[in-house]
């Protein structure tokens, strides 16, 4: 398999965008909600961010031709790998924050570096977590049917990805619905442009141009100074002095629950892969994975890494190898040079959002594509604690931009106009842990192997014990994970595996001659 192909220049311009939009939201969550010096960001963050993404990147495009050389083929696309999503909120609005707002209320000199500090150390404990949980991944994969996993990888797709930029689509429609006449005519009509000219690259330019023409570019003043060289620098001195402290066992309610979800999202990716075509071994891919999130903490940067969603979209662009390493060099040469807020000023999120928006719809699609027929009920069901969580993730941004308090009072509120928003929030507390074990239980039934749904449901009442799903505590600004027993879904969770394991008992099957009279 050659290093580069013309597909490469797609899938680039996908995940590059993918990337560059976690890179924004990084140096937008660091500077206006944590008060990030420049000197801080530029100096430790980024370079660090740029060593963990390079890392992954030039494995997993080693890894896809080590692969097309032991097999014969010539097709295989590189699993796609960058900045866990979730993570970032998480680690800002979970872990950092409070760090901060503890230190200034204890009148520390530097709450900023005291902040910085603890995302470093729930970086290191989540690249600990992935790296040992590699070792016991494949075991789940293999015990986990396809639809559980491919399904909770959609509903993170409708949710996450496809509808919040179909919004961005629709509220700046000239560049949005322009781009995705781009994209579908590519990916879905199948046709090229003449010349060869990547669809991506004929996309991106496209937005650019009427973004430029409508008025949503240039995004703000140009930036001020030029770009600089900043080199990584490990941080060891940094993070040893946080682990000395109690940062480690005051977010380990973080840190746990969220090693985990990056474990089981890069597994769900890694059979996403398989599903469309290409397999790759488990346990390297997670403890490359891991490695990653490791080097991230040693050289500044907060934020874990992980295997992305999107592999049957890069595949279907005609990427193979060469996207991965593009993707590569290119975030590292925004992260070192302090290009990214150039980036930023002139080429607006929007110009590209199309593509992020058709990776979306493919994955969701290969959720019914890549499991059997008769599956289909378990992968809506899969679907559903996704498109839930982020409906819950809409609510409380709006009761923020109302500058409402979170508390349960807002409960009775939501309720008379029949919205349960406490079984949203605690539907999204482990959402995916949710919507893998609901699923799985579903194809458990479908297949009339109630002992197995059983099973199923039992697993999903010990994490509810452990608190790892369900479990919420209320904040000024939130409700997050407590990591307290959930009791009430621990008990409903273990009637729906009584019912399940009494049904031999008390059901026949639709086609028994009993009931068919034959």
């Amino acid at each position: 398999m050659r290093w580069f192909v013309r597909g490469d220049i797609d899938g680039f311009f996908g995940l590059a965008v993918d990337n560059l939009v976690q890179l924004l939201l990084i140096d937008t969550l660091c500077r206006h909600v944590l008060g990030f010096p420049d000197e801080l960001l530029h100096g430790q963050v980024l370079p660090g961010a740029a060593v963990s993404l390079l890392i992954g990147n030039l494995y997993y495009a080693w890894q896809a031709r080590e692969v097309a050389r032991k097999t014969g083929r010539d097709d295989l696309c590189a699993l796609p790998y960058g900045i866990n999503t979730v993570s970032v909120f998480a680690h800002v609005f979970l872990v950092m924050l409070p760090a901060k707002l503890a230190a200034t209320a204890a009148g520390a000199a530097d709450p900023v570096r005291i902040a910085w500090q603890a995302g470093l150390v729930a970086c290191l404990g989540s690249g600990l977590i992935e790296l040992v949980g590699s070792f016991v991944a494949e075991r789940l994969r293999r015990a986990t049917p396809r639809a559980a996993l491919l399904s909770t990888l959609a509903g993170v797709a409708l949710g996450f990805i496809s509808i919040g930029f179909l919004y961005r689509s629709f509220a700046r429609p000239m560049v949005g619905l322009t781009t995705l006449a781009v994209l579908l005519l590519v990916y879905f009509g199948r046709v090229r442009f003449r010349g060869g000219v990547p669809g991506g690259l004929v996309a991106v330019a496209l937005g650019t141009v009427l973004a430029w023409l409508t008025g949503i570019a240039p995004v703000g003043d140009l930036p001020a100074g030029g770009a600089g060289l900043q080199l990584p620098v490990p941080v060891l001195g940094e993070l040893f002095a946080a682990l000395r402290g109690d940062m480690l066992w005051t977010y380990l309610a973080v840190i746990v629950p969220m090693g985990i979800f990056n474990i089981v999202g890069s597994l769900q990716n890694i059979e996403a892969a398989e599903a469309a075509g290409d397999a790759y071994p488990t346990r390297p891919s997670l403890v490359v994975n891991g490695l990653g999130t490791l080097a991230a903490a040693a050289f500044g940067s907060c934020f874990p890494t992980t295997i992305y969603i999107g592999h049957p979209g890069w595949k279907a662009m005609g990427a193979r190898a060469g996207y991965s390493i593009l993707n590569g060099v290119f975030v590292t040469v925004v992260c070192l040079t302090g290009t990214l807020a150039y980036i930023a000023w002139a080429v607006p999120i929007e110009a590209g959002m199309a593509i992020v928006l058709w990776i979306g719809v493919v994955i969701a699609a290969q959720a019914f594509q890549a499991t059997p027929r008769e599956h289909a009920p378990a992968v809506v069901i899969g679907m559903l604690p996704g498109v839930a969580a982020w409906g819950a993730l809409m609510a409380k941004a709006g009761l923020r931009a109302g500058d409402a308090t979170m508390s349960p009072a807002l409960i009775p509120a939501f309720q008379q106009a029949d919205v349960w928003i406490d079984g949203a929030f605690a539907l999204e507390q482990g959402f995916i842990f949710t919507a893998m074990l609901l699923s799985a239980a579903t194809v458990a039934v479908i297949q009339r192997n109630f002992i197995r749904a059983a099973l199923w449901c039992f697993a999903a009442s010990l994490l509810s014990l452990l608190g790892l799903m369900h479990s919420y505590q209320w904040t000024p600004a939130d409700t997050v994970l407590s990591l307290e027993p959930a009791w009430p879904f621990a008990s409903g969770y273990m009637l729906m595996a009584m019912v399940f394991l009494l049904a031999p008992l008390l059901t026949v099957p639709e086609s028994d001659p009993a009931r068919s009279g034959h």
